[in-house]
């Protein structure tokens, strides 16, 4: 009887400590040519001086090198004279999200002077708890106290436009796969940037929404309020700026994204009374595309490239914001639109808008003590009414439309006098119980696959709870973030628990990440990512006999293991009773082919006790390690 030993090896890993939530930035000044620097940092900005390009790539702290991503000049940047930036001379790269990284290397082409570069430090913490403002029809939005913004650097106060006319949408830069509780550390490391790199007032958009659909409060001043943002030079004035967190150029947003900057852009644009399916002429105050004074065709929903050089929001987030409009458009109806007040005190004025939908309507004119002074209606989705005031000089007056209680009205003031005082801020709201999880408990098992045919973990089982119905999307990612396969797309499912097998013959061994996305009637959304692993290192294992009775009586003494791998491979067989580790029963670097592993029962020179027990066959390849397992007994059958 040949029986087959193997030195044990093993590796030890001490488990991090955890830190707290918290950002900070490093700037370093880098030699102008291609080269290195060691740095631990989550997000990286450049800088550099002349007309020339700058690429780089950062490499993660477990050793794997991103891809070189261009540092693209920022577009995303304040009016000219409204606020200070520090581009004279400098061409301002993105803050682009790397994830944990320990090195930055770079490279230049063309005329480039001098390279400067940002490290910014922003350590993920759990999830923050997102609000519904106190404004009818608000979706739930993470507040700037929930990811921790840093008020004390924000260089002056906030300002308002006198009314938002659309929405530019955007895209970050940096990877697309992160973690949720990510996500507020990532929206801080922008704020850094922008603020200490940039030498911005404070974060450039007004909001920016995550790929789990969470929505984020972006620069101070209210969230229903015209704040005037620094995202897309020359059109600050007059638009919200949105910006999704990650990279759209050759990957779409997931459908959580889409449901979240649907809701966003529903609401907002209805407080602004904007309609999200108008075209409409905005005059630039200059960018490099567009001097000032020149007038620009934009739609209500326009991407970052409709107002200036740059290829933000990607083309892929670019080619739906068609369909998101009309989305928007669908979402919170009925809507009053574009109201508008002509004429002056002591003459005609008259009072017009829109509506979605035939209403009754009503113009109300109030003076200073809330007194009706006149009133007018009519029915219909056009709303045209003329006040004769001719009795109302030097005073000022408030005037009001309204068609109904599901319908948001508008208003303002006429008439001379001191301006009305601004909205103060939406006061705290009360804390809400949060609903039961839509989508808890997902799993894939087993998490590691072999798909090689030999009927041993060629598929996983995928899991999960959901609390409501919802409509369900599966797409599986690569490693570097990218889509390689979508399961099934707006799959309507029950409030139940599912189940469902994925057997991944098609694809590369390697791991993967599994993105299960569930979105309700109302929009809400949810989202899992389970990793599971494809591994055809290992195949075809089996025990013979399956019980076997090492006495010495010269009748099944021994147990074979067979097995076949791949790759050569660091392989170790294990015995396990009851879940726990029974004893060490081989290891050590084979070749690829098939093996045979003859075991007599004997583990550390002891011989097990007579039981039922698993063998857990072990591969390291180079994706990772996989397992294969199979039951067997020591005694009597």
């Amino acid at each position: 009887m040949t029986i087959l030993r193997f030195c044990l090896l093993a590796a030890l890993v001490a488990p991090g400590a955890a830190h707290a939530a918290s950002a900070s930035m490093v700037t370093r000044e880098l030699p102008a040519a291609n080269g290195a620097y060691d740095a631990r940092f989550d997000l990286v900005g450049l800088h550099w001086q002349g007309s020339g390009r700058v690429a780089f790539r950062a490499r993660s702290l477990a050793g794997r090198w991103g891809v070189w991503e261009q540092a693209a000049p920022e577009a995303d940047e304040p009016d000219a004279g409204s606020e200070a930036r520090r581009s004279r001379g400098w061409r301002l790269g993105s803050p682009f999200w790397t994830g944990a990284s320990d090195r930055l290397e770079y490279r230049t082409w063309g005329d480039v002077r001098r390279v400067r570069a940002f490290f910014v430090r922003s350590v993920p913490r759990s999830a923050p708890l997102a609000r519904r403002v106190a404004a009818a029809g608000s979706p739930r939005i993470v507040r700037r106290a929930a990811w921790a913004a840093d008020e004390e650097i924000r260089r002056a106060s906030p300002r308002y436009a006198r009314k938002v006319r659309l929405a530019v949408v955007h895209h970050t830069a940096g990877t697309n796969v992160y973690e949720p509780s990510e996500s507020a550390a990532i929206v801080l490391g922008i704020e850094l940037y922008h603020v200490k790199a940039n030498g911005w007032n404070d974060i450039g958009y007004n909001f920016l929404v995550d790929r789990y659909g969470q929505i984020f409060e972006g620069r101070h001043g209210g969230v229903a309020r015209n704040v005037v943002g620094a995202h897309a030079a020359g059109f600050n004035t007059g638009s919200v700026g949105v910006a999704v967190l990650g990279t759209y150029g050759r990957e779409a947003i997931t459908p959580a994204a889409r449901a979240a900057l649907v809701r966003l852009l529903a609401w907002r644009l209805d407080v602004a009374h904007a309609d999200p399916l108008a075209s409409l002429g905005l005059t630039s105050r200059g960018n490099e595309r567009y001097g000032p004074g020149v007038d620009v065709p934009l739609r209500a929903v326009s991407g970052h490239r409709d107002t200036g050089l740059t290829e933000c929001p990607g083309n892929r987030l670019y080619a739906q914001l068609d369909s998101i409009a009309r989305k928007v458009a669908e979402t919170g109806l009925p809507k009053l639109y574009e109201p508008s007040v002509t004429g002056e005190l002591g003459a005609e004025v008259r009072f017009a808008a829109r509506l979605s939908s035939p209403a009754a309507w009503t113009v109300t004119i109030t003076d200073a003590a809330g007194g009706a002074v006149a009133r007018g209606r009519g029915s219909g989705s056009v709303v045209d009414w003329a006040w004769k005031s001719a009795a109302a000089r030097n005073r000022s007056y408030r005037w009001t439309i309204e068609a109904g209680p599901a319908m948001r009205p508008a208003s303002g003031t006429i008439g001379p006098g001191p301006a009305p005082p601004p909205t103060p801020p939406a006061a705290p709201p009360p804390a809400l119980k949060p609903p039961s999880p839509l989508l808890s408990n997902a799993r894939a098992a087993p998490a590691t696959v072999s798909p090689n045919g030999d009927g041993q973990a060629d598929e996983t089982v995928v899991t999960y709870t959901l609390a409501r119905p919802a409509v369900v999307t599966a797409r599986v990612l690569d490693a570097a973030g990218a889509e390689v396969v979508t399961l099934f797309s707006e799959q309507r499912q029950s409030a139940r628990r599912q189940s469902w097998g994925w057997a991944p013959e098609a694809l590369a061994d390697g791991r993967y990440a599994l993105l299960i996305t569930a979105v309700e009637a109302d929009g809400r959304s949810a989202m899992a990512t389970l990793s599971v692993l494809v591994d055809r290192t290992l195949g075809r294992f089996a025990a013979a006999p399956a019980a076997f009775s090492p006495n010495g009586d010269g009748r099944d003494d021994a147990i074979v293991f067979s097995f076949e791998l791949a790759v050569s491979a660091l392989v170790s067989l294990r015995a396990v009773k009851s879940g726990r580790g029974a004893g060490l029963i081989a290891v050590g670097f084979l070749a690829a082919g098939p093996h045979e592993v003859v075991w007599d029962g004997a583990v550390a020179d002891r011989t097990l006790p007579d039981g039922r027990y698993e063998a857990l066959l072990a591969a390291a390849g180079a994706a990772g390690e996989s397992q294969l397992s199979m039951k067997f007994t020591i005694g009597p059958a």
